[in-house]
């Protein structure tokens, strides 16, 4: 959506910081024995005691409240009764309605013990997504953050999944602009409007260039398991810059 006066700003920053504090608080109970479906139950009690509704429940009829996804596994994981591990590479994905808007964040978590390897690419996961963020410029090309993230990950030797890709949100969980790229795509000729609101969301991996459905209709994976980590804001353009509307 585009936002139009300043009454839309501030709900789509309650939108935000709501399912900011709630993937905050996920990650936060992220321990060995605990179930997926008890961290989303503590999702969707956050959720709802703000009046807000699960948007991929609410969009999709998702059955969760949120997606965790237990690596190798990267996004769309549906909550159930597997416990978590010592070394697990988790992802939480939070989105939510509230008050007609929408906001959407995810994260990934590594449950230590882990590798060095997977410490780093966590932490470069982060900083690929913070790299996009400040390329976003009210005029400049869509394109833009998707070319400073695919120089940071060939930098550094990683991959980016490119059939992931960012979207449009506000007025609901995915509008237009969709399929916005988060790795350097010629074809992307669009430009970031003021006021348009949109997701960045590069999946950051190990080797892997693509995801597919583990066979529940929901669940992605990279079919040769690598690590991949996700890192997602809500975001909006301004002529002071990008405005992110989901810090905890």
């Amino acid at each position: 959506m585009t936002i139009g006066n300043e009454d839309e700003l501030e709900k789509l920053k309650a939108a935000g910081a709501l399912v900011a504090r709630t993937l905050q608080a996920m990650g936060q109970a992220l321990e060995p024995g605990i179930t997926t479906r008890e961290l989303d139950q503590i999702g969707r009690q956050m959720l709802e005691l703000e009046g807000a509704r699960s948007a991929p429940e609410l969009t999709y009829n998702f059955p969760g409240a949120t997606c965790i996804s237990i690596g190798p596994d990267v996004a769309h994981g549906i909550p159930d009764d597997r416990a978590i591990k010592a070394g697990d590479l988790i992802n939480i994905d939070v989105s939510a309605e509230l008050d007609g808007f929408f906001g959407d964040t995810g994260a990934s978590f590594a449950v230590p013990p882990v590798s060095r390897q997977v410490e780093r690419l966590c932490r470069d996961g982060r900083r690929a997504l913070w790299t996009g963020i400040r390329a976003v410029r009210t005029g400049g090309d869509l394109a833009a953050p998707g070319r400073q993230i695919e120089a940071f990950a060939r930098k550094n030797g990683y991959s980016l999944v490119r059939n992931l890709a960012s979207h449009g949100v506000g007025s609901a969980l995915h509008e237009h602009p969709t399929e916005i790229p988060t790795w350097s795509e010629r074809s992307e000729r669009r430009k970031i409007t003021e006021g348009l609101v949109f997701t960045l969301e590069p999946f950051l991996s190990l080797g892997a260039d693509w995801v597919e459905e583990t066979g529940d209709g929901w669940t992605l994976r990279p079919p040769g398991g690598e690590p991949t980590v996700q890192y997602e804001h809500t975001l909006v353009a301004t002529r002071n810059g990008p405005l992110v509307l989901t810090l905890a």
